[in-house]
């Protein structure tokens, strides 16, 4: 995803209700193009990262994943294109902080705690 496409999201999720490409335009400063808007919008949403719903002349685009969800859709896509998962998972949790640690230790606690 590029850099646009992220402050796009971002965007989005910051607003917490639809927006017409005006209003994301808005948002993100006057130095983009409208039609740019556009496109990264119409984008987002063929990924299936956006709903939309006509609003007048134009759409009102939300995302359809929260930001937490497209993290864990990330990591599992590049985990999936690794050849030895074990070192890649691995790698991932000693890099992690001590509060992201405790927070992945009490995760794994609930879900052994399921019968």
């Amino acid at each position: 995803m590029g850099e646009l496409e992220s402050a796009v999201l971002a965007q989005l999720w910051a607003a917490g209700e639809p927006l017409t490409p005006a209003g994301v335009r808005d948002g993100l400063g006057d130095e983009l193009a409208y039609t740019t808007v556009m496109t990264i919008l119409a984008r987002l949403w063929e990924k299936g990262l956006l709903r939309r719903e006509r609003r007048g002349r134009a759409f009102a685009y939300w995302p359809s994943v929260s930001e937490a969800e497209l993290a864990a859709q990330r990591m599992r896509a590049t985990l999936d294109r690794t050849t030895d998962r074990e070192k890649a998972l691995a790698s991932f949790v000693d890099e992690l902080s001590v509060k992201d640690e405790r927070a992945l230790r009490r995760i794994l606690g609930r879900l052994d705690a399921k019968p």
